[in-house]
């Protein structure tokens, strides 16, 4: 229901994608960024009609107020006037509209949990509702507790997943070398399964340890996870990073990347999934990527849990795996190439048709190359939209020439999936030439914002 209000993101020139399954969103009025609306809460101007007064909210009070001019929502209790936020809100007035005068809890954490509405409407909070809320999915009582084990265990501890048969196996190192006679006594909740929906989006800070140049405007993040820490984002999967910007805390989604092309990379070797790198462009007239990459090593960044819709059960039997990657919409490409040249038995064939403007914007080329040369099912392709004389490539963008040409399938009868991530025009119009060429829905996974 209600979005991080920004200049649209991702922006129209911005190549960074997330699962699959977004919404469209609304081109918004000039003067309606996320700064201007930073710069509107940040004025002193009464954004309630309340005169900085909070209030009790009955519910026939808030069923009053279910007007475009006059729009109040509840979410978790609190009862926030989100009029003035309208033309800010990227996703359109209709979609605030469909919660204007009740509470809009369950459609806000249907469509992104992960916005920090109480940050980004604190100076719209009208009050609270009379009724005392439930409390929130996320809610986590602050409690000090000791694990139940016998003897003490070292801070540090391995885990490592199973995917393919779902299971996660947890090494615990043992302080001193001694015989345990009983392992100790369970805590409580202990074997409670809790489904995802209820669990609510956790964040942890995470410590920057290096910044690398990879393109002329896209940079490698790595950051170390918390001691006592693991996460383990799926293949297809993203998680948020949380800034606070002007006071003002701002999230956005990006899909990590795996290390298993940074054979040059000169960073710590990954021990127990404790780093997480991310490939992300910097828009110097953005808001959120120059505070990213303004931050100094030993800085910290909020990472979320991951979220997502990708599954590896699209894998299975697999043998024509195609990728269709444009600028950043590589990222999401990274994890799976290497799930898939390590993992799937009967894969025959692996391609990247990667899509770029110059040469100088392809991500680690020479690493893809390489890739191409140890690995016999791997072949990438460079297509270029504003190359220079001296290119020799592929030119000119995505279209039905340049895929019939690519999308050849190993066997008449082979098991396809496609992967298409990049700019919503990119994308977009790839799918349409995708059905064009007779490829299947469920032959088919887009990453979309």
């Amino acid at each position: 229901m209600l979005n991080v209000p920004s200049q649209s993101f991702p922006a129209p020139s911005s190549q960074q994608r997330v699962a699959s399954g977004g919404r469209s969103k609304v081109p918004l009025k000039q003067g309606r960024s996320l700064m201007d609306w930073i710069r509107l809460t940040k004025s002193g101007k009464d954004l309630t009609g309340l005169k900085g007064r909070l209030i009790e909210v009955t519910e026939e009070e808030l069923k009053k107020h279910n007007k475009k001019d006059d729009c109040w929502i509840c979410i978790r209790g609190f009862v926030y006037n989100v009029s003035p936020y309208m033309e800010y809100h990227p996703g359109g007035e209709d979609e605030l509209m469909r919660a204007a005068g009740s509470d809009g809890t369950d459609l806000f954490d249907q469509v992104h949990r992960w916005v920090n509405y109480e940050s980004m409407l604190k100076e719209c909070l009208v009050g609270r509702m009379t009724i005392k809320p439930a409390l929130p999915k996320d809610h986590r009582e602050e409690k000090n507790v000791l694990n139940g084990l016998s003897h003490e265990i070292q801070e540090d501890f391995s885990v490592r997943v199973v995917e393919n048969v779902g299971k996660i196996e947890i090494v615990l190192k043992k302080k001193e070398d001694t015989s345990w006679k009983r392992l100790g006594h369970p805590l409580e909740n202990h074997n409670l399964l809790i489904p995802k929906k209820d669990t609510g989006l956790y964040y942890r800070k995470c410590r920057l340890i290096s910044k690398e140049g990879v393109t002329h405007d896209t940079k490698l993040f790595c950051l170390m996870l918390p001691p006592s820490t693991h996460l383990q984002v799926p293949v297809g999967q993203h998680v948020y990073l949380k800034l606070t910007i002007t006071g003002t805390e701002i999230v956005k989604p990006y899909t990590p990347v795996s290390d298993f092309l940074l054979s040059e990379f000169k960073e710590p070797v990954l021990l127990n999934n404790k780093y997480i790198y991310f490939l992300i462009k910097i828009y110097p007239a953005g808001l959120f990527t120059p505070e990213l990459d303004h931050l100094h090593i030993g800085d910290f960044v909020s990472i979320s849990n991951p979220e997502g819709n990708f599954k590896i059960s699209q894998f299975r039997e697999l043998e024509d795996l195609f990728l269709l990657a444009a600028g950043t919409g590589f990222t999401p490409m990274v994890k799976i190439l290497n799930y898939a040249l390590t993992n799937i038995p009967g894969l025959r064939k692996v391609k990247l048709m990667f899509f770029n403007k110059t040469e100088d914007d392809i991500i680690w080329r020479s690493q893809l190359e390489k890739l191409a040369f140890k690995d016999k099912r791997f072949d990438v392709e460079f297509v270029l939209s504003a190359p220079t004389s001296e290119w020799n490539g592929k030119r000119g963008y995505i279209s039905p020439a340049l895929l019939s040409q690519f999308l050849k399938r190993s066997l008449d009868n082979s098991r396809v999936l496609i992967c298409i991530c990049g700019p919503t025009p990119f994308t977009e119009q790839g799918i349409r030439l995708l059905h064009d060429l007779n490829f299947s829905k469920d032959e088919i996974h887009s990453f979309t914002a």
